[in-house]
Order: structure tokens, then C-alpha cells, then sequence
């Protein structure tokens, strides 16, 4: 329980000690992270028909009813081959850039956070299974947004002289999860429900800069706290294709996939604050007396979000490719029934995994069973400042096996996961042009849990 505390402590110091400055995280709820584990980031993202025993997908729910899942082939040939639970985490490091055209300028920064915390559970029904009906659930933490900037803005004022006006932004979102999939035959459909919240500070301090008159310096923020329920539904069938090859029976998969995160009204807070301010010695903002200050309540509309997709498997379960294509009703986005500047988007993602290994490889040859992955993301950003903000990404990535093993009664069946993705947001006609490089790693960590011996 300690553990679970501290890492929960992590969690929500990480994700909001971010370094960066980002002004496009002023628009509508911040900077939308990456929605995928390290796994899927690393063939671009995607997910939709995307399904494993070895890693949690929880962008699609409907993936959770396969942790549980074995083709028949390997259940006749091992009948006790137990159910294992998976805890699945991932971090990131990231370099942004951000240059701006004119005037000419630039800025970069690092941040690392902690990506997501999932623990997949494989539910075990044995007269269920026999009838090809398969339950596993999850739970987890993840951030959605962050909100992070400061921007300095200095210029003349006609009667004063210069004047200079300082905007910073704090806060974002975040998710806690539960979820259930369960498989029917070669059907899945799952959901994922849980809590949305998030906080949002926003604050324009005013600086009068004049040699021979005196002006108080003002603050006029915005803090708002939010949160409310959410609910995603996922579906994902399954194509089976078998051949014989020689005594061997090979399989190939066609998976298709489909979610739709519905869309959420949470409530909050927001607390009105006009002050006066100075400075102390050491840079720290001391208040001078309040103007006014109000809380009133209200709504943030968080946008709908739908995507379809397909992953193949080759019969030789060397090949996994697959594509994406994800809306997202960024429009109807309010916060506080005010408008904001954005949009609807889209994105459409592609990649492929590659596993070298074959059935008689030896263990000796390590890098047979890495599994080596490749992908790319395209769409205009959600952010809408009178033009497309397009939003590209390259994607590198590889599974390393924690553990070999020589049958399938070993235990674990751990992987460290890898990605680094090469992106870029806006163009010239944005004026700003943000590229990043951002280094994931990821554990899924699969072992025994919750099982029962028995002596024959």
C-alpha cells in the first residue's frame, strides 16, 4: 500500500513539474500528450485494432478481453498454462524547440514525466474460456494535458512610456481508469470509465516602466479546479487465417478495431483574483492589497473523440502492421460556456513491428527476439490561430526481452520497451514552428499472480 502511495506522489509531481514553455499550451485545456503506451507510440500510435497479452492497450478497452486469451492451437498443446497479470508503466523524456519567424527567436527545454500506470488483469472462467469467452480488466493513471508557459511581452504605451506584460499558464489533466473487455468468440467489446480532473491557472502580471512616475504593478489570474466521469467504448474483431505447412499449422490475423470516447461535462471552480503586487529580493511576488476577487461554478465541455483501425499478423509472426484514422469534436470544446480558439482534428497514424525469431532460434541469439518497430502520425493540432497548425511524427521503437525462456511454463514474460519519435507542430504561415524529440521507455512486467498450485 506504501508503494502504491509513493508512486502515486510521483505520479502527480511529475507530471506537473514540467520545464517547458510551450505558448500553444495557452489554448484550450494545454498540450494533448500522447494517448498510447510505449509500445504503440513506437509504430506511430496505433491502437484501434491494436491487441497483445504482453502489453495493455488502453486506448481501445475492447483489447482487455484478449489478456486472457490463447489461440486454441496453444491451449490443446498446453492445457494449464496459466493467466498472468501485467503491470504496465511508461516515462518520457523529451527536447523541445520552438522558433519563432518574426521577430526572430528561440527557445528550448526538457521535460520528463511519467507517461501512464496500468495493471492489466486477466479474469480466468474456466467453463467460460471452454466456450471461447474471455474477461480481463484494468486499472490506471495517466495525465492527458499540460499547460506550461511564459511569455514576456514589453512595449510602448502613449502617455506612460514603456510597458511591460508578463503571461504565465500552469496545470493540466489527468485520468484515473477502471476498465473491462471481454471476448466472445472472435468478438471484443470493452469500456473504460473512471475520473477525469484537472486544475488550470492562468495570470497576466502588468509593470508600468516609467523613470518619473510611480505605478503600482498589477496581477490578474484565474485558478480553476475541475473534474467529472468519463466513458469510452471499444469494439475489435478478428480475422483468422490458417495454412498448413508441412505438419505445422500457421495462423495469420486481420484485426479490426474501433473507439469512441463520449463527451464530458466536468464541473469546477474558478476563482476571479485582481491585486496589487510587488517584488521581493529574491524575485518572489509578495500582494500589496486585493482589487476583487470572485468564485463562481460552472462546466468545461471536453470534447468527443472516435478512431477506427486494423493491425495485420503475418503467418510467420514475424510482420504486425496496421493504421489509424482518429477524429477529435475539438469545436464544441468550452470551458466556462466561453469559446476558445480551436477546432475539430484528425490524425491518421502507420506502423509495423518486426520479430526476427523463429520457432527453432536459440536463445543464445538475443536480438532475434527483440521485437523492432517503425511508425509515422500526421493531422493539423486542435489549436486554431486563423490557420492549420499541421502536426507531423517519426517514430523508432524495440521490445527487449527481460527474460528468454524455453517453454511456455516460465513465469515471466517481461519486456522493456523503446521508443523515439521525431516530430514537428505549425509552419510558417503559424509563425511559430515547435519541433521536438522525445525518448519513451516502458516496462510490461508479466508474472503470476492471484493463481493457486496444485499437485498431481
Amino acid at each position: 500500500m506504501r508503494f502504491t502511495g509513493l508512486i502515486f506522489t510521483i505520479f502527480l509531481y511529475s507530471t506537473a513539474a514540467g520545464q517547458e514553455n510551450s505558448p500553444y499550451s495557452r489554448y484550450g485545456l494545454g498540450d494533448i500528450l500522447p494517448s498510447q503506451n510505449i509500445i504503440n507510440r513506437g509504430m506511430g500510435g496505433i491502437s484501434a485494432g491494436y491487441s497483445d497479452n504482453e502489453t495493455v492497450n488502453f486506448v481501445n478497452p475492447a483489447s482487455y478481453g484478449n489478456l486472457n486469451y490463447l489461440p486454441p492451437a496453444l491451449v490443446k498443446q498446453y492445457p494449464l498454462l496459466p493467466s498472468r497479470t501485467i503491470f504496465d508503466f511508461g516515462f518520457e523524456a523529451d527536447s523541445r524547440t520552438l522558433k519563432q519567424i518574426d521577430p526572430s527567436a528561440k527557445f528550448t527545454s526538457t521535460n520528463l514525466i511519467i507517461s501512464y500506470m496500468q495493471l492489466g488483469l486477466p479474469v480466468r472462467l474456466k467453463k467460460a474460456n471452454k466456450k471461447g469467452i474471455f474477461l480481463g480488466l484494468n486499472f490506471g493513471l495517466r495525465p492527458i494535458s499540460r499547460i506550461n508557459y511564459k511569455i514576456l511581452e514589453v512595449q510602448r504605451k502613449a502617455g506612460v512610456d514603456s510597458m511591460a506584460t508578463l503571461y504565465e499558464g500552469s496545470g493540466g489533466v489527468n485520468e484515473a481508469l477502471i476498465g473491462a473487455g471481454l471476448r466472445i468468440k472472435n468478438f471484443n467489446i470493452g469500456f473504460n470509465t473512471g475520473y477525469r480532473f484537472g486544475n488550470r491557472d492562468y495570470s497576466t502580471k502588468l509593470n508600468f516602466l516609467n523613470d518619473s512616475v510611480a505605478y503600482q504593478k498589477s496581477n490578474s489570474s484565474n485558478k480553476t479546479s475541475f473534474g467529472g466521469v468519463f466513458f469510452t467504448l471499444g469494439t475489435q474483431y478478428e480475422f483468422q487465417f490458417t495454412r498448413k505447412v508441412g505438419e505445422i499449422k500457421k495462423m495469420a490475423l486481420l484485426r479490426l478495431g474501433g473507439y469512441l470516447s463520449l463527451s464530458q461535462k466536468m464541473t469546477g471552480d474558478n476563482e476571479i483574483l485582481r491585486e496589487t503586487i510587488n517584488y521581493d529580493t529574491d524575485g518572489g511576488v509578495y500582494r500589496i492589497d486585493s482589487v476583487s476577487r470572485a468564485t463562481k461554478t460552472g462546466t468545461v465541455q471536453y470534447p468527443s473523440t472516435w478512431g477506427v483501425g486494423f493491425t495485420y499478423q503475418d503467418f510467420n509472426n514475424h510482420w504486425r502492421f496496421g493504421a489509424d484514422y482518429e477524429v477529435s469534436n475539438w469545436a464544441s470544446y468550452r470551458f466556462f460556456d466561453q469559446v476558445d480558439q480551436t477546432h475539430d482534428t484528425w490524425k491518421i497514424r502507420g506502423g509495423a513491428e518486426y520479430f526476427p525469431a523463429e520457432m527453432n532460434t536459440p536463445a543464445k541469439k538475443y536480438f532475434s527476439f527483440v521485437k523492432y518497430r517503425a511508425g509515422f502520425y500526421y493531422g493539423p493540432n486542435y489549436v486554431n490561430l486563423g490557420t492549420n497548425i499541421p502536426e507531423v511524427g517519426f517514430s523508432i521503437g524495440a521490445g527487449f526481452p527481460l527474460k528468454l525462456r524455453n517453454g511456455y511454463y516460465e513465469n515471466q514474460r517481461s519486456y522493456l520497451n523503446t521508443t523515439i519519435e521525431f516530430g514537428s507542430r505549425g509552419n510558417k504561415n503559424s509563425n511559430l514552428r515547435e519541433s521536438f524529440v522525445r525518448v519513451g521507455v516502458g516496462f510490461s512486467l508479466s508474472d503470476l499472480w492471484f493463481n493457486r498450485s496444485k499437485y498431481f
